[in-house]
């Protein structure tokens, strides 16, 4: 049996047990049995309507970061400021709403999730042109660049947005519920996810069916391959990163439309970051972002149970997260060893045999 036709399923299952045993050995240090944490944890993300309900919700933004490492990954890229991103989108959504709204509800909406999306692409395409044009290495200048986003989130929430009403937790003026994404029928779950998921599925399509999207990849996998059949390599670059923008800004927007109706510290909940582990998760491609989304968002859900039942902090999860992250990445080496192993094996089976 060809090991390596199925190594999509078997690499992402082993490096998930190897995390649930990993953070397993971790529960067991401080004193509390594994399997108890382990059956509360998908009881809090996965045992009822209410879980769903509040699963979803979380995996919405996580859909949109994790397209935003996703896409720029297709370039050869690791950008990892979604966090940065996500808080600009917010903001200038907030600020849309503040401006524009003597117009149409409706049109208020599009015009604040195009902000967002369009703060947040300038941004991060702002990396693309450094790492194009001056070399700077994407990574760095993605989180360099998230720390300096953040900080302008916070001085003009606390500054020159700010509600005066907001005492003890500043915020931007209300964006009002005739500008508020609403939730989808029967799900009680608001817009941001279906838009997530259209979205992965249509970046799925363009990165594997389109022109561009294979240019994309040729451009990452050998960039001096791909400049000498032509290719605009730094123009690339660039779109990649300011996709990856688009995608994380549009979270922001959606988070404050839909969930906070209002700019302010709340959307600071670590998205950005847990987009970073989504896309790894899902090996950069866009619809397997979905239902990792999903687990991710159903992890990070269950912290309040874990604390109500168990008397655990609710950061539990994320020392979780870390566990499947540091496996996903240990597990990346056996891509490709299934059918090397069997290869192997098929040949010391024949020279045995003359």
């Amino acid at each position: 049996m060809n090991l390596q036709r199925f190594e999509w399923l078997l690499v992402p299952l082993v490096a998930v047990l190897a995390g649930l045993l990993l953070f397993s050995a971790f529960i067991v240090l401080i004193g509390h049995n594994p399997l108890a944490t382990l059956a509360v944890i998908f009881e809090g993300a996965f045992g009822s309507a209410f879980s769903w309900q509040n699963t979803l919700m979380r995996a919405a933004p996580l859909l949109l970061t994790g397209l935003a490492v996703a896409l720029a990954a297709q370039a050869g890229l690791v950008i990892i400021g979604g966090e940065g991103a996500l808080a600009l989108g917010g903001l200038a959504a907030a600020a849309a709403v503040m401006w524009l709204g003597g117009l149409p509800p409706s049109l208020v909406v599009i015009a604040a999730l195009l902000a967002g999306a369009l703060t947040a692409s300038v941004w991060i395409g702002l990396v693309g042109v450094l790492r194009a044009y001056r070399g700077l290495n994407e990574t760095i200048a993605s989180l360099l660049l998230s720390y300096i986003a953040i900080a302008l989130f916070n001085h003009f929430v606390e500054g020159s947005l700010r509600d005066p009403s907001s005492l003890n937790k500043p915020s931007t003026f209300p964006v009002g519920e005739a500008h508020t994404l609403g939730a989808v029928p029967g799900i009680n779950v608001h817009w941001g996810l279906p838009i997530g998921i259209v979205l992965a599925v249509l970046a799925q399509i363009w990165v594997s069916r389109s022109v561009l999207g294979f240019s994309l990849k040729v451009a990452g996998g050998n960039s001096k391959a791909a400049k000498l059949v032509g290719l605009p390599v730094n123009a690339l670059v660039v779109l990649a990163c300011v996709l990856s923008g688009l995608a994380a800004g549009l979270a922001g927007a959606i988070e404050v439309l839909a969930v906070h109706g209002a700019a302010n510290a709340s959307i600071l909940a670590g998205y950005g970051y847990t987009g970073i582990l989504v896309s790894f998760m899902a090996r950069h491609q866009p619809l397997a972002i979905i239902p990792v989304a999903v687990l991710m968002g159903g992890i990070a859900a269950a912290g309040s149970l874990l604390q109500r039942r168990l008397d655990l902090p609710d950061a539990t999860t994320l020392v979780l997260q870390g566990c499947l992250f540091i496996s996903i990445l240990a597990c990346e080496a056996l891509y490709g060893r299934l059918g090397q192993v069997r290869f192997k094996s098929a040949s010391k089976v024949a020279g045995q045999a003359t």
